[in-house]
């Protein structure tokens, strides 16, 4: 059983900044990409930014510049730094991870999200 867990989620103002983070746990073997992706309502679930086992990173382009993603391996650990916070980031974050699982088999996981809310 592999489960990926947000927090840092919450109210902001904008301009302001927030810090997410999701740890994966469970029988993992290795993971390789991870990522944050974003649900506002009415709309898609969008990619925000991901990030290799290597460090190559993706971010979309309504993102780049204030926003940074990170990971910590050794915890199975993603970071998303998001600075100078605007109204239209307004949405629900989702964690998500390629993972092998200690039966080397590969699936995708997802996190439950976390609401991230700015006001103007």
């Amino acid at each position: 059983q592999v489960q990926l867990m947000e927090s840092g989620g919450g109210l902001v103002q904008a301009g302001g900044s927030l810090r997410l983070s999701c740890a994966a746990s469970g029988r993992i073997f290795s993971i390789s990409a991870m990522g944050w992706y974003r649900q506002a309502p009415g709309k898609q679930r969008e990619l925000v930014a991901t990030t290799t086992s290597g460090g190559s990173t993706n971010y979309a382009d309504s993102v780049k510049g204030r926003f940074t993603i990170s990971r910590d391996n050794a915890k199975n650990t993603v970071y998303l730094q998001m600075n100078s916070l605007k109204p239209e980031d307004t949405a629900v974050y989702y964690c998500a991870a390629e993972i092998f699982n200690s039966d080397y088999r590969r699936a995708d996981y997802w996190g439950q999200g976390t609401q991230v809310t700015v006001s103007s």
